[in-house]
């Protein structure tokens, strides 16, 4: 049985989701972030991480890649052109929405107060919405970001989306605020329980 350390209001909720649309049995263990326990696990102290067995994986991208190939869920066989598109969009998304919605966190909460830049967020805000628009674009002809099929990005996608309505980054994409409420309505994402 995997075990999934982090709680569900953070990146964790993405490995807890996969999870349970894999339909796969795991353990949830609630530890907070740079904690001397978690350190003794993961050295860096961040969370998620997933427990299989000897295998100890940080970091929610590489798990939910590690989780997706070991089942063949979720996700297109490495080396094909659906996974290079999955891929694409997988970095894409990371780099023009997650790291955009990451650095607003560091500068208002994360980093030390001496270290933050006060009024970033303004260029972050507008930064976030013009990247919206062209992902917007990218979708197929499915619900989903490469059609009939949910992958990763999906997951991703879907835990920034809600993420940065959480914290008021707007866009005025409507397909993204169909597609999140589309995304939350799936069971597997209404069954991950507060960890």
């Amino acid at each position: 049985m995997y075990k999934v350390l982090g709680g569900t209001k953070s990146r964790a909720f993405r490995v807890y989701w996969m999870l349970e649309e894999m339909n796969v049995d795991y353990e949830g263990v609630s530890i907070k972030p740079r904690s001397p326990e978690l350190r003794k696990i993961n050295p860096s102290g961040k969370i998620p991480v997933l427990i299989d067995n000897d295998i100890v994986i940080s970091d929610s991208m590489a798990i939910l890649t590690y989780l997706a190939d070991k089942h063949k869920k979720l996700t297109y066989p490495a080396g094909t052109k659906e996974r290079a598109q999955q891929d694409s969009l997988t970095f894409g998304i990371n780099d023009e929405i997650d790291s955009i919605l990451w650095m607003s966190a560091r500068h208002d909460f994360i980093l030390p107060e001496d270290k933050r830049i006060k009024g970033i967020n303004k260029s972050l805000r507008w930064e976030f919405s013009r990247n919206c628009k062209t992902l917007a674009t990218k979708f197929t002809n499915g619900p989903f970001l490469l059609g009939e099929k949910m992958t990763i990005p999906d997951i991703l996608l879907t835990t920034l989306l809600r993420w940065a309505k959480k914290i008021e980054f707007e866009h005025d994409e409507k397909n993204l605020d169909e597609y999140l409420e589309m995304m939350k309505q799936r069971q597997a994402f209404k069954n991950v329980q507060p960890v």
